[in-house]
């Protein structure tokens, strides 16, 4: 019996490790001009050696290869390709085969292990490892999954994987919160996650949103709110799920934004020039962020909070500018062009994003801080608008029609081409990325 319970503490030591995160011998620089291609095989998931499980192991590794198309730089192995097939004696070495898929040219391999079967509720253990040295990039279990909760897991997965080769899962726990229109003055706020899931409204009040933004806390949603009477400031609590109007009489709210302390930004214009004010915790003017005989709205701001990048037509057309909070000294960001608007600041602080008018349609342009360098990441058809930066600095969400009716797209700060976010048809724009819950 003591040597019975002593092998079984051996062998649940072994498996604990086989499941602690490795240090990851691959890395993927998403950010640098050179952004490589990674080639990622599926392995078959298991319910044991040799016994591929096909109830919710395989519809999970659909939702996995639904979300992994969504990166860029990740290029999904063809199973066909793969000499001897996917379906493994084990999920780890020395029963996992790497030389198969470094045959069929992929850099790294994942592995899906059901130990209970794929049925009812149970656990999974998922696996990543580098084909070439067979180093494990990470492994993690997943508990308590239900088939209700497979696109969550996959989320989670694809996240940690993430994490695991760029150092920023950020992309697969976000939330985008979008405006989805039903007439001229119809329009409500939606959420979904960037691929499309999750999708759902969040407020059903008669008149005009627009311009959602998310608090850091991931808790409220604040927007800018028209009906037949009054423009106002509207906040969703996700608490709650209720949405109150917070007016400032006399006053057109223009494009609210929050700070990292989890106050509001928003620009007031009483009929003279927009005015920039800072809003407490109780959506109430705290002080004057940005003011001049000229038009200034759209702030937002990057993760530490001191510097804001905003909209002004300060030098004739509107162009796009960058404030330090602390000096109070502004820069002038856009370079080229008439007429540049709706900026968003990269959280690390290091670019703005921006829609340029050009002759062909408006165009995205992405404005590098440190080397000063600017990039066109849209080319159309139709017009591209409203880009938003994810948490992560390095995916870009924007508005367009180049569908014919307007849609949500997402691209990078390399540009490339643009992938379309599914929001159940309609005409929907002002897309902006936020994690509910906080997550980090």
């Amino acid at each position: 019996m003591r040597k019975f319970h002593l092998t079984f503490l051996m062998a649940a030591a072994l498996l604990l490790a086989s499941l602690v995160p490795a240090q990851a011998g691959l890395r993927v620089d998403i950010y640098g001009p050179g952004q490589n291609i990674v080639n990622l095989a599926l392995a078959a998931p298991l319910r044991g050696p040799n016994s591929e499980a096909t109830g919710m192991g395989r519809n999970l590794q659909k939702l996995v290869e639904e979300n992994l198309s969504f990166l860029p730089f990740m290029r999904l192995t063809d199973p066909k390709a793969i000499l001897g097939g996917t379906v493994l004696g084990g999920c780890e070495p020395p029963a996992l085969d790497f030389k198969r898929f470094q045959l069929a040219g992929s850099d790294i391999v994942v592995t899906m292990l059901w130990p209970g079967g794929d049925s009812g509720t149970t656990s999974v253990q998922i696996r990543a490892f580098e084909t070439s040295s067979g180093g494990r990039l990470f492994g993690k279990e997943y508990g308590k999954v239900s088939p209700k909760d497979l696109p969550e897991v996959a989320d989670r997965f694809c996240a940690d994987l993430l994490e695991a080769l760029t150092g920023n899962g950020a992309f697969f726990r976000s939330t985008l919160a979008f405006i989805k229109s039903n007439g001229k003055m119809n329009s409500n706020v939606w959420l979904c996650k960037p691929t499309g899931r999750d999708l759902r409204q969040i407020t059903n009040i008669p008149g005009k949103s627009m311009s959602p933004a998310w608090s850091p806390d991931g808790r409220f949603v604040v927007f800018t709110h028209i009906d037949e009477k009054s423009h106002a400031l509207g906040v969703w609590d996700s608490s709650s799920h209720k949405v109150q109007r917070i007016r400032f009489p006399g006053n057109v709210v223009i494009g609210p934004a929050f700070t990292p302390d989890n106050k509001v930004a928003v620009a007031l214009s009483n009929g003279k020039y927009p005015v920039i004010y800072l809003l407490n915790h109780a959506f109430q003017k705290e002080r004057v962020l940005e003011q001049s005989n000229a038009i200034n709205v759209s702030p937002t701001f990057d993760s530490t909070g001191r510097k804001m990048a905003f909209t002004s037509s300060r030098m004739g057309g509107p162009q796009i500018f960058l404030k330090d909070l602390g000096s109070g000294s502004v820069t002038r960001v856009s370079q080229g062009g008439s007429y540049n608007t709706e900026a968003n600041l990269s959280p690390d602080g290091t670019l703005v994003v921006y829609s340029r008018m050009t002759d062909y349609g408006h165009r995205i342009f992405v404005q590098d801080m440190m080397t000063g360098q600017e990039r066109q990441v849209t080319f159309g058809p139709g017009s591209d608008e409203q880009p938003s930066f994810c948490g992560d600095s390095y995916f870009i969400a924007f508005a367009s029609t180049r569908g014919g009716s307007r849609g949500i797209y997402l691209t990078t700060r390399h540009g490339g081409d643009a992938k379309k976010v599914p929001t159940g048809g309609g005409a929907v724009s002002f897309p902006r990325w936020g994690m509910p819950g906080g997550k980090k």
